[in-house]
């Protein structure tokens, strides 16, 4: 177990955690239906109890090691934050060091690509069903999660797969819906870069090869806050960056929609310090996401609204960062 200290301009946590020490650890869960072991690395306060609990869907090839300035944030102000390592990590395809446009080639190639997303909801699923054993097995743990309160955060294929688990559902070649994977374990939800609306909304290229994102989202209906950035320019989509903002206008359980000004795909660089895939980079934008979202989730778990007005009112200001909108 590594620990270690984050810094914090949040003075309330969540649930009765006081201190900004965190833990990590890592362990392997093993299930008769995976190949492997699910490696999951689990980020907690040393301090408190009754902490509600994230489970952090990682976008295409990264890996639970991703999404620091997030997961620091989060864990150090009350949350316990699990985040698995999903069959399409570059750390699994045995690619680790590869750019980003040769893991989406390695990937394409790869047999199991068109059922990755539905093991990556499998996952999260075994994820909901071991907690109690995760609680049990990582140390100083053991009674102080609170979870009747269980959120999901997830980043680009990672909200896709949050999304599944709030009730949208992936239409088939055939019209017809795709089984209803949701999970009302689930209470509430952040979508980081989540995809749009199928059908016309998509190019070709994302016709051929994801045909998963041919989704609706009219029957979602758990409380999630969207993130998009205005300058999202997607090759899956003849829309802009406005198909990002799809799942907030189309489904009646997201019921908040955070516009980050100038924002890309990485929202200024949240999947990691100096991370080479982000070509947005903006400290203030990846701050902004990381408050933005723990006060929403807060708002929503456990029903205070203070931090979430605050940082509402945080983007009035002149020049804001961003802009929330709400319905």
């Amino acid at each position: 177990m590594e620990q270690h200290k984050t810094s914090t301009d949040c003075n309330n946590a969540i649930g009765s955690a006081s201190s900004t020490d965190t833990s990590i650890t890592i362990i392997e869960l093993t299930s008769p239906e995976r190949e492997q072991a699910l490696q999951i690395r689990v980020s907690a306060p040393v301090t408190g109890i009754n902490l509600p609990v994230i489970l952090f869907a990682h976008g295409f090839g990264s890996s639970m090691y991703g999404y620091d300035p997030l997961v620091e944030f989060w864990s150090a102000n009350g949350f316990v934050v699990i985040q698995p390592t999903f069959p399409d990590s570059k750390t699994l395809l045995g690619i680790p060091n590869a750019t980003h446009q040769d893991a989406i080639n390695a990937y394409l190639k790869n047999p199991r690509s068109k059922h990755i997303w539905r093991e990556r909801v499998k996952d999260m699923k075994f994820l909901l069903d071991q907690l109690n054993y995760i609680e049990q097995t990582v140390p100083g743990l053991s009674g102080r999660l609170d979870l009747s309160h269980i959120a999901a955060v997830g980043h680009s294929f990672g909200a896709h797969t949050v999304g599944l688990l709030l009730g949208a559902r992936v239409i088939g070649p055939d019209g017809y819906l795709e089984e209803d994977m949701s999970d009302k374990r689930i209470n509430a939800a952040v979508l980081l870069s989540a995809g749009g609306r199928g059908g016309d909304a998509l190019s070709d290229f994302a016709k051929a090869n994801f045909s998963y994102l041919n989704q609706t989202f009219a029957q979602m209906q758990t409380p999630a806050l969207v993130v998009a950035g205005d300058h999202d320019q997607s090759p899956l989509t003849v829309l802009g960056p406005e198909w990002f903002m799809d799942i907030y206008r189309l489904s009646p359980g997201a019921n908040a929609l955070l516009t980050l000004f100038g924002g890309e795909h990485m929202l200024g660089g949240i999947t990691g310090y100096l991370a080479e895939e982000t070509t947005d980079e903006n400290p203030e934008r990846v701050a902004a996401v990381a408050r933005v979202g723990w006060a929403y989730l807060r708002s929503v778990l456990v029903a205070s609204d203070q931090p979430w007005a605050n940082e509402k009112a945080k983007l009035t200001v002149p020049n804001p960062i961003g802009n929330i909108e709400i319905k």
